[in-house]
C-alpha cells in the first residue's frame, strides 16, 4: 500500500497500565484521553471491557473526543466457542467504544501452548471474531501477538494469519514484536516481505523496547510500509515499555515527509502532554528525554552558549518551541516567553491588545518563582489560568481566609470500633462579613473542603454540585524527610461535566490542599461569572 499518511494508535490506558507501579483511576484515564485528542492521535485504546472494574467504569462513561476514536481492546474468542457465545468478546463488542482491537495468536508454539488448540481452530477463531466484530462496530482492527517470533517460526502460518483476519474484514492488521527482540533489521526485512506478500492489507506495527530499539523499530516499519504505529506516552508499558510516541510523533512529524494528523498546535502539546503523564502517576519527569525533558535543550556554559547564541541550529536539531519544550541556558536563563504566549493564547488572553505589553514577562517570571518553589502548571492548568488571570486583575476576591485549624481524632467508639475523624475549623470574609464554619470529615482534606463550602454555599449556591474526584501528594524534598515540601493536585467536577485540576505547594500538607482547594473553588466561581 502506497501512500505517505500515517496513523497514529495510543495505548497509554492499556499497555502504559501494565507497567509495575501504574494504577490508572478513571477520572486519570478520562483527563488523559481527552490530552490525547488535543494531540490530533486517531485512535486512543481506552482499555479492556469486563477486565476491570475501572476499565468498566471508563466505557461506561466515555469522555468527548473531536479526533480521536476511542478503542475497546479485546482477544479473539475461545476454542471451540462461537464468537457470539463468548463473554470476554461479548464485553468488547458490547462496549459504546466506535472501534474494536481484537489480539490472536499468530506464533504456531503460542497456538499450542497457550491455547491448546490446532492451528486450523486458531484461523478459525481469528476468522470468526473479527467478522462478529466488522459487523457489531464502526471499525474492527487485529493485532497480530507475537507476529516476529511466529513469522520466523512458520512464515506461511503468520501470514495465514493476517490474510485470515483481512478477509474478514479487518481495517488494520497490526504486526507486534510483543517481546521486543526484534532489532531494526529484521524488523525491516520482514515487513517489507509482509507488505509483498499482502499488498492490499494495510499494516501497522506494534513495538517493545526490551533492546531500547522500540521508535527506532516504529520509524522502520513505516519506512517499508506500515502505515499504522501503536505506542505509549512517555512509552510506559509492560516490562521496558512500548514505542515512546512523545519521541516518536516530532520524528515523523518533522524529519520525515510522511503526512499524519498531528497539526502545529498539537505538536506543541508534547511537552505538557508527557509531563501531564507524570502529573497523574505522581512521577518526576525524566529530564533526559528526547524533544521534551527539561535537558533536551539545555546548554552549559563553555562554546556550546556561545554557538548557540550566534545560531541555535548549532547545537540544536530543532526549534524546542515545536514540540512545546524550551530553550535552557544555565548560565543566563532565557526561557520560557513563547511557551507562555502559546498558553495565554489558548486562554484566550492576547497581552498586546489588553494593552498590557508586559504581562507575558511578568507571567513568565511570577511561573518561574512558582515551579521554583514546586508548583507544576502543565498538571494544574486551571491554576495557571487563575495565576494569569489574577496579574490582569479579572479575578475577584470571592472569599479571604482569616484562619483555619484542622483535628484529628483516633479513639474507639461506642461499640469499641477503632474509629478516625477529623474537624476542620474555618473563618473567614465572605461579602464582606465574617463567617465561622466546623466540618467533620473522614480525613482532614475533606473535612476542611466541607467547611470551606459551608461557609461559602450561603453566598455563592453555584458551588453545591462541585465535588473532588480525585487527589494526590508527591514528596518534593524527600531528603528533608518529616519536613518535607509537598505538591498537592486536585482535581475537581461539577454537574455540568467540568472537570479542572489545581495545584498548592507548601512545606505543611494541609496547607498546600488548602491552596488547591482554594484556587479550585475561584475557578469554578470565576468561570461561572460570580
Amino acid at each position: 500500500m502506497q501512500n505517505d499518511r500515517v496513523y497514529l494508535f495510543d495505548s497509554t490506558l492499556r499497555d502504559g497500565a501494565q507497567a509495575q507501579g501504574v494504577d490508572f483511576s478513571a477520572a486519570d484515564k478520562r483527563a488523559i484521553a481527552q490530552a490525547l485528542d488535543a494531540l490530533g492521535l486517531d485512535y486512543i485504546e481506552g482499555g479492556w471491557p469486563g477486565a476491570n472494574p475501572t476499565d468498566d467504569a471508563f466505557f461506561d462513561a466515555l469522555p468527548p473526543t473531536r479526533r480521536g476514536r476511542i478503542v475497546a481492546f479485546g482477544m479473539t474468542r475461545r476454542p471451540g466457542r462461537s464468537p457470539e457465545n463468548d463473554p470476554g468478546l461479548s464485553a468488547v463488542l458490547n462496549a459504546a467504544a466506535p472501534v474494536a482491537c481484537l489480539v490472536g495468536k499468530t506464533w504456531d508454539f503460542h497456538v499450542d501452548l497457550a491455547l491448546q488448540t490446532s492451528l486450523e481452530e486458531n484461523l478459525a477463531m481469528i476468522g470468526d471474531s473479527l467478522a462478529l466484530a466488522v459487523r457489531r462496530k464502526q471499525e474492527a482492527q487485529f493485532d497480530a501477538e507475537h507476529f516476529f517470533d511466529g513469522f520466523k517460526a512458520d512464515r506461511d502460518y503468520a501470514l495465514a494469519c493476517l490474510r485470515c483476519a483481512a478477509e474478514a474484514g479487518a481495517a488494520w492488521v497490526t504486526l507486534c514484536d510483543t517481546n521486543g527482540g526484534t532489532l531494526p533489521g529484521e524488523i525491516r526485512q520482514i515487513v517489507a516481505e509482509v507488505a509483498a506478500a499482502l499488498p492490499k492489507v494495510r499494516l501497522g506495527i506494534h513495538c517493545h523496547n526490551d533492546t531500547e530499539n522500540a521508535v527506532a523499530n516504529s520509524l522502520t516499519a513505516v519506512e517499508v510500509g506500515a502505515r499504522l504505529v501503536q505506542g505509549t506516552v512517555n512509552g510506559l508499558g509492560e516490562r521496558c515499555g512500548n514505542a515512546n510516541l512523545i519521541s516518536l510523533i516530532p520524528s515523523l512529524v518533522l524529519k520525515t515527509a510522511f503526512e499524519t494528523g498531528i497539526q502545529e498546535e498539537g505538536l506543541r502539546q508534547l511537552t505538557g502532554v508527557s509531563n501531564l503523564l507524570d502529573e497523574r502517576l505522581n512521577r518526576s519527569p525524566a529530564a533526559g528525554r528526547a524533544y521534551v525533558g527539561a535537558n533536551a535543550f539545555a546548554h552549559k556554559g563553555g562554546l556550546h552558549v556561545s554557538a548557540v547564541a550566534k545560531d541555535p541550529r548549532s547545537y540544536e536539531h530543532i526549534d524546542p518551541g515545536l514540540v512545546g519544550n524550551r530553550r535552557h541556558i544555565v548560565v543566563s536563563d532565557q526561557a520560557g516567553r513563547a511557551n507562555i504566549l502559546a498558553r495565554l493564547e489558548e486562554l484566550g488572553i492576547d497581552p498586546q491588545s489588553l494593552g498590557k505589553p508586559k504581562l507575558a514577562g511578568r507571567l513568565v517570571a511570577e511561573v518561574k518563582a512558582k515551579e521554583y518553589q514546586g508548583y507544576a502548571f502543565d498538571g494544574a492548568p486551571a491554576s495557571f489560568e487563575l495565576l494569569a488571570r489574577r496579574l490582569l486583575g479579572e479575578v475577584p476576591s470571592y472569599f479571604a481566609l482569616q484562619r483555619f485549624r484542622v483535628t484529628d481524632d483516633r479513639r474507639l467508639n461506642a461499640k469499641g470500633v477503632l474509629v478516625t475523624e477529623s474537624e476542620a475549623t474555618v473563618t473567614l470574609e465572605v461579602a464582606g462579613r465574617a463567617s465561622m464554619t466546623v466540618a467533620t470529615g473522614n480525613g482532614p482534606v475533606n473535612a476542611l473542603d466541607l467547611a470551606l463550602r459551608k461557609a461559602l454555599l450561603p453566598q455563592y449556591g453555584i458551588l453545591a454540585d462541585m465535588r473532588l474526584t480525585d487527589y494526590k501528594v508527591r514528596i518534593l524534598t524527600p531528603e528533608a524527610g518529616t519536613e518535607a515540601v509537598t505538591r498537592v493536585m486536585i482535581e475537581s467536577a461539577d454537574g455540568e461535566g467540568q472537570h479542572w485540576v489545581t495545584v498548592g505547594v507548601s512545606p505543611n500538607i494541609i496547607d498546600a490542599s488548602f491552596i488547591a482547594l482554594s484556587d479550585a473553588i475561584h475557578w469554578k466561581l470565576y468561570r461561572h461569572g460570580a
